[in-house]
């Protein structure tokens, strides 16, 4: 690991990180180019309200690139890359143009039962689609919402209410902002009296006059983060037509009235009414690696442009000089490419599945969403803090990433809690890892097939150590056994989830052909490793999988391995091929 590096050849790291199925990166170029426009750039000190209808003129730029609305709705790599770029340059567009095509008009499209609806107003966006699921008394807990939806025998209609405050469903996209919108909204199906589960269905909110009878919205405060319309929406005996109903195999409302199901578990009928939300997760994670790629894009030019006093009286030097400053960074790069790896590989792993594997997958897409979330928010706060006070104003293009973040933290389904159920699945619906190898003191900390092995040793303690503490746990209190068990299993879920972003970056990796590359991703690859073992090493040293040897080396190695790989930093983000026209617009990469 001595000497100088090669260096790697930019366009090779960028096609490796933008490698992305079948078409390659041709599924990213087209947004890569509809957001290099001038609309796309920052409006400066516009208002909240100039912002929010911003995101949907923006929204309608993007919908000029595509070529079927439909299509894009049904394709979650395409989806997926649409939130990557435009959440770079404004996290609403990726927000509103999500609930758009994914959660409303694939929500549509999914339903293969119903009579043919004409779609064609919000494939022009003449009309923009949102969804309505969570309330104010139900987030995570969706499936016991109270919105309800009756249905009228004798005038083949149902009656959508809203019965309570707590009802009334939270933070959609329902204003008068981007013009007339409608909405699948999900309410409790009562047939003949009887509760049939939480379905969605198809409702007109308002028309270029304003909200239609019956309906309210109320706009919620501004949020942190890029602006989006949020607000607060309610039902007051609002008549839907019987075709309203959004069916499926989770149920269907025949001509004579009466309701057919192959689920018998309303539960079930409601997971699979929103099963949009899995592919949500694939975009929320997207929209946070294009906001973090970019935080990183743009902290590390300013470290190379911004000059301090250096050690010696008249000399200055660049940020990027002091390892203080260059190694975070250089740590969170790494970061950015695991996830950037893990997130390609879950993505084709969900297009390509197969049914028996539905379940699997989804919580695989659940593991990435909330690792890669949670990584965005640790590296958009670093590059923030790396940037001084002028990352503190929007207009510098890096205060909002963290929002923005947290934002795709919470939505599509609240980290922890899709953590937590992945967890209880994965205690014992999941094998063991293989039981970890004692450390000879001969293992090298630059191997990362031994530094994989650590990761999965610690995947095996928690796995193991969450079994025995949930069978350790009062028999008969449900509640009290998985308290018992819950931080141990959610230690093995994380570990499970690095694992899988190392082999996702060793895959990646082993398609690399040029030399200088190859050598760049593999000593960025260890790097992103030993910062995973690092944080491990206690329990890797009490575990025998590191010696003590090992432990007093790690600093030693991780500086070593810093030094060689500062000087590529700048092309390793430069890979991330950010438009020029962003960055150029951007007064802290560009006044003195």
């Amino acid at each position: 690991m001595s000497g100088p590096h090669p260096g790697p050849d930019s366009a090779e790291l960028t096609e490796a990180l933008f490698a992305d199925g079948p078409e390659g990166a041709e599924v990213h170029a087209v947004w890569r180019e509809a957001v290099s426009t001038d609309l796309f750039r920052h409006p400066g000190d516009a208002g909240t309200e100039e912002r929010r209808q911003l995101s949907y003129d923006r929204l309608r730029a993007l919908n000029e690139e595509v070529l079927s609305p439909e299509g894009l709705a049904q394709d979650p790599r395409a989806l997926a890359a649409l939130h990557e770029w435009s959440a770079v340059v404004d996290g609403a567009t990726a927000t509103v143009a999500g609930i758009h095509y994914n959660l409303f008009l694939g929500s549509l499209l999914d339903d293969r039962l119903s009579p043919p609806r004409d779609l064609s107003a919000f494939g022009k966006l003449a009309r923009t689609g949102t969804f309505l699921c969570t309330e104010r008394a139900h987030g995570n807990d969706a499936s016991a919402l109270e919105t309800r939806a009756r249905y009228d025998r004798e005038r083949e209609e149902f009656v959508l209410h809203t019965p309570h405050e707590g009802a009334q469903k939270y933070m959609p996209n329902t204003s008068a902002a981007g013009g007339p919108k409608s909405a699948v909204v999900a309410a409790r199906l009562l047939v003949d009296d009887q509760d049939q589960g939480v379905f969605l269905f198809l409702v007109p909110l308002s028309d270029r006059r304003g909200t239609l009878p019956g309906i309210t919205v109320t706009v919620l405060p501004e949020r942190v983060g890029s602006p989006v319309d949020h607000c607060v929406t309610g039902f007051d005996h609002v008549r839907l037509p019987r075709t309203a109903l959004v069916q499926g195999d989770h149920g269907q409302l025949l001509p004579d009235g009466s309701f057919t199901s192959t689920m018998g578990s309303t539960r079930r009928r409601f997971l699979h009414a929103i099963a949009r939300v899995t592919v949500g997760k694939l975009c929320m994670s997207a929209s946070t690696l294009g906001g973090c790629r970019a935080a990183l894009a743009v902290a590390v030019r300013y470290a190379h442009t911004r000059h301090i006093s250096g050690p010696v009286a008249g000399r200055r030097v660049p940020l990027a000089a002091h390892r203080s400053h260059h190694a975070p960074l250089l740590e969170r790069v790494a970061t950015a490419y695991a996830m950037t790896f893990l997130h390609r590989a879950v993505t084709e792993h969900w297009i390509t599945h197969e049914p028996a594997e539905r379940a699997a997958s989804e919580r695989l897409v659940a593991l990435a969403k909330g690792w890669i979330t949670w990584q965005a928010r640790e590296i958009t706060i670093e590059c923030r803090e790396r940037c001084g006070a002028r990352a503190l104003f929007p207009v510098n293009g890096l205060a909002e990433y963290p929002a923005n973040a947290d934002g795709a933290i919470t939505a599509e389904g609240d980290n922890l809690a899709i953590w937590c159920k992945a967890a209880a699945e994965m205690v014992f619906g999941h094998p063991l890892a293989p039981a970890p190898r004692q450390a000879t003191g001969r293992e090298s900390l630059t191997d990362p097939d031994f530094l994989r092995l650590c990761v999965t040793a610690a995947e095996h303690h928690w796995h193991d150590t969450a079994r025995r503490d949930l069978r350790g746990g009062e028999a008969g209190d449900a509640l009290r056994r998985w308290n018992n068990a819950s931080a141990a299993a959610l230690d093995l879920v994380e570990a499970h989830t690095v694992g899988k972003a190392a082999d996702a970056f060793a895959a990646a990796l082993a398609r690399v052909t040029g030399p200088g590359t190859r050598t760049a991703l593999h000593d960025l690859h260890v790097l992103f490793l030993l910062d995973q073992v690092r944080s491990r090493s206690g329990l890797l040293l009490a575990e025998g999988v590191l010696s003590r040897e090992h432990v007093r080396s790690l600093p030693r190695t991780r500086h070593t391995l810093t030094a060689r790989l500062a000087p590529l930093l700048p092309a390793l983000t430069e890979a991330f091929s950010l438009p020029e026209e962003h960055l150029s617009s951007l007064p802290m990469l560009t006044a003195p």
